[in-house]
């Protein structure tokens, strides 16, 4: 055979190779050819347009979920002014704070309000009150300071009784000398910005002188009360702090009275602290009656400590017939009411007026004792 021959008959073998049973069978070939086709559908369809089909099948979901309320900050609604705080929203408070001030007045609706279903009014209770504080607990009987710092001083039964105090002691060393060399029993108030204040309050002592602390208060005048006094002004811890200072320059004393403090005695509020100190350490008050508005006497009675309260100015007037006739006025009072408390300052008219006043006093039938004897025997509170 030759090469031409061979030629031709390769081809023709080929194709009389036998083809797989399941490849000459039509309905095979036809399913395969289905397949192709949704096979190639599918990819294009994920190449181009998957992710935005996988969104809108979750957000169609979504919408197909129950109804719910709408958020406050949904694209529908516009959102609320942003002047308007977010305590605008809340339920109003109670009608008894309306009156308390502008931050319990009931709020206004917000713009969004009337698209939304009216809110459910809950009741509200007013905010605890915290427990009241227990009154502050002196010392009482024979251990309270101003017992131990007193004067011994004998009352006898059914006379009157009268006590001089001497405010503004210590300043002017020549007079404030001579008013405690008289002879006593006198009650004499120191000032605490006084120079050597406890060697001076010492002499007096030693000469059968009560002593007493003159704080310095604001008064309604204008005058100076001197340093560190008390002020309305201050705050409650510069207040304690300036009268613990002041209680701390010398020692001895039996209580306190007010020197000025027209304005201070006047405002409870501002008062109050100072009392709660003073009944703390278990000192006595006595008030000079400065104004007729002082809350001094009412804040010591709710405390329940010793107190007492001026009676008679001496000498308002400083003549020695002025402070004369203000000691008789003090001999009425006491005859009144069994006690009279009078309050002088160290001027040349008193001392004079009570150096002839004070030898005689007894013999008209009153009793001359330290302030501390009619806190005792009249007005003890602790």
């Amino acid at each position: 055979m030759d090469i031409v021959t061979m030629a031709r008959k390769a081809p023709s073998k080929a194709r009389k190779v036998p083809l797989p049973p399941f490849l000459s069978n039509p309905f095979v070939l036809a399913l395969a050819a289905v397949a192709a086709v949704f096979a190639v559908a599918i990819g294009v369809a994920t190449l181009t347009g998957g992710r935005s089909g996988g969104e809108r099948v979750q957000q169609a979901s979504v919408q197909q979920s129950p109804a719910q309320p709408a958020p406050p900050q949904q694209a529908a609604v516009p959102p609320a002014p942003p002047s308007l705080p977010a305590a605008k929203a809340e339920a109003p408070a109670p009608a008894q704070h309306a009156a308390d001030g502008p931050e319990h007045a009931v709020p206004e609706k917000p713009a969004q309000a009337e698209t939304r279903p009216p809110a459910t009014t809950v009741a509200m209770l007013p905010p605890p009150v915290p427990p009241a504080q227990p009154p502050v607990q002196a010392p009482s009987g024979n251990a309270a300071l101003w017992r131990r710092n007193a004067l011994p001083a004998e009352v006898p039964q059914g006379r009157p009784i009268i006590a001089i105090v001497i405010d503004d002691m210590g300043l002017d060393r020549k007079r404030s000398s001579r008013m405690a060399g008289l002879h006593g029993p006198l009650t004499l108030s120191w000032l605490p910005y006084a120079r050597d204040l406890s060697a001076q309050s010492k002499a007096a002592r030693a000469n059968g002188h009560e002593l007493m602390l003159h704080m310095p208060m604001e008064p309604s005048v204008k005058a100076d009360p001197g340093p560190n006094a008390l002020l309305v002004s201050l705050d409650k811890g510069e207040i304690v702090k300036r009268f613990r200072a002041a209680l701390d320059s010398f020692d001895g004393y039996v209580g306190v009275n007010n020197h000025m403090g027209s304005r201070f005695t006047a405002d409870r509020a501002a008062l109050a602290p100072v009392l709660t100190e003073l009944h703390r350490r278990g000192l006595l008050w006595l008030d000079s009656r400065t104004t007729p508005n002082s809350a001094g006497i009412g804040l010591a009675q709710e405390l329940k400590m010793p107190w007492v309260g001026r009676d008679v100015f001496l000498d308002n007037v400083e003549t020695v017939a002025a402070v004369k006739a203000q000691l008789t006025k003090t001999e009425q009072v006491a005859k009144r009411q069994g006690y009279a408390v009078a309050i002088g300052h160290p001027h040349d008219a008193t001392i004079e007026a009570l150096a002839s006043w004070l030898p005689d006093v007894q013999k008209r039938g009153f009793v001359l004792v330290p302030v501390s004897a009619v806190v005792r025997t009249h007005h003890a509170g602790g």
